[in-house]
């Protein structure tokens, strides 16, 4: 008989459709504004590849250490509250910046609510998951998570694209008193906009979520219990069939993509003769914000209407190519050094293409590690593992662009997605075999 999750829909409101695709805005939104947003304002300010790189890196230490948590997301409350509590954090997390950037001691004091901001961010990745799970049907779930995928890689094109063209036309046209761009002023006011995007977010997920039956809090435990169940939790994860192998595809899956995320922006930036492209701000976000837009949401869909039809071992190796090979294209732009914007704009085009294309695999092989009991807890220990994966090349990807230049960094880039590749190719074959 089919397994059929048991939710509650009572009113047009609970559609999917109504809060799926702002449900993963919301969760992608904080997240590329710590990983990617930040890059490009600190270099904006001033900051070297090396200390954005690990500075940015240390970041990533929220999403790592999740699991410690996310059992009690599970025993206190309901996911749906932790959902609309985290946003209202989050909000007041972007406030935080906002208000620190212009001011003397903005490195430490910036970096402190982007810990807040993280860590918020993480717990509301832990509920948002979890209800996911909890309030689709299997189908349902397959569905849409090309849709969910699309949403969280759309807000992860706003931040990084719109928000930076944004900040881009104020660092022109916001001068200080000496006719030169006011920088943090520019950056401020960006991040004061994404805490009021988030303000709207949180009251509408208020109104909107729908209610599963089935969310709701653990019963009643001592804190004996609580410690106790946590590592029940803990060690069921670890005693899953085939561990090994789903560590290694979730730890490789995109070992190219976490030093390249750090230093694309960078690159883009730089100055020529230090081995950039010499993009204004603007530009940068413009063209992640135009074509790679477009790009990213045609390769989301495309791999979630895929993969629901013809299954993920079909699919999961073709993925891990799309995924992975774009990257040869900066090295074709280092090498080079284009000076026609359409190659540029042409070149992350597909590489955003073939990343949205690409996680696809990813987030279906992490639902399919997660599946029983504890399903929530163990959705958020496979994504610390994919945090591992992204933190710590990323905070070494800085200090290696800057010891063999750009060009021989994006070959090594390169060299770095074989071992995911492969990954893919062996959890197909024990897919196949199961």
């Amino acid at each position: 008989m089919e397994n059929r999750s048991p939710v509650k829909r009572l009113t047009k409101k609970s559609s999917p459709w109504a809060w799926i695709p702002t449900l993963y805005f919301a969760e992608g939104l904080p997240y590329v504004a710590v990983m990617t947003v930040a890059v490009i304002m600190y270099k904006r300010l001033g900051l070297s590849n090396a200390e954005i790189g690990l500075y940015t890196g240390w970041l990533y230490l929220p999403w790592l250490i999740k699991p410690l948590w996310s059992p009690f997301i599970d025993l206190i409350k309901t996911k749906r509250l932790w959902i609309v509590s985290m946003q209202g954090l989050i909000a007041a997390g972007f406030a935080g910046i906002a208000f620190s950037i212009p001011t003397d001691y903005y490195l430490q004091v910036t970096l402190a609510f982007f810990w807040l901001l993280a860590f918020s961010s993480a717990t509301h990745d832990i509920a948002a998951d979890g209800f996911y799970m909890l309030g689709l049907s299997n189908e349902e779930q397959s569905f849409f998570v090309g849709i969910r995928n699309t949403f969280y890689r759309l807000a992860n094109i706003f931040g990084q694209g719109i928000l930076v063209m944004f900040a881009g036309w104020l660092e022109t046209s916001s001068l200080s008193a000496d006719g030169t761009a006011n920088i943090p002023m520019a950056w401020s006011i960006t991040f004061y906009l994404m805490a009021g995007i988030f303000l709207g977010l949180m009251l509408y997920h208020h109104f909107v979520l729908p209610r599963p039956i089935n969310d709701v809090p653990g019963k009643q435990v001592s804190v004996k219990e609580i410690l106790t169940n946590f590592f029940l939790t803990i060690g069921s994860f670890f005693q899953k069939k085939h561990l090994g192998l789903a560590l290694f595809f979730l730890l490789t899956y995109r070992l190219g993509e976490s030093q390249l995320v750090k230093i694309a922006s960078p690159f883009l930036l730089d100055q020529k003769d230090c081995g950039g492209l010499e993009l204004p701000t603007a530009t940068v976000g413009m063209i992640y914000g135009t074509i790679g837009l477009i790009a990213l949401t045609v390769g989301g869909i495309l791999g979630g209407i895929l993969v629901s039809r013809q299954g993920l071992k079909k699919w999961i190796v073709p993925m891990a190519l799309a995924i992975n090979l774009p990257d040869l294209l900066y090295v074709y732009l280092a090498a080079t050094v284009p000076q026609d914007n359409w190659i540029i704009i042409f070149s992350v085009a597909i590489e955003q293409l073939g990343y949205g294309f690409g996680f696809t695999a990813y987030t279906l092989y992490l639902i399919h590690i997660a599946k029983g009991e504890h399903q929530t807890a163990h959705y958020a220990i496979g994504t610390a593992f994919m945090a591992a994966g992204m933190m710590l090349p990323g905070m070494a990807a800085g200090y290696i662009q800057e010891a063999i230049g750009y060009t021989s960094f994006f070959i090594w880039v390169c060299i770095c997605t074989i071992p995911g590749i492969l990954a893919a190719i062996m959890v197909r074959n024990k897919l196949n075999q199961e």
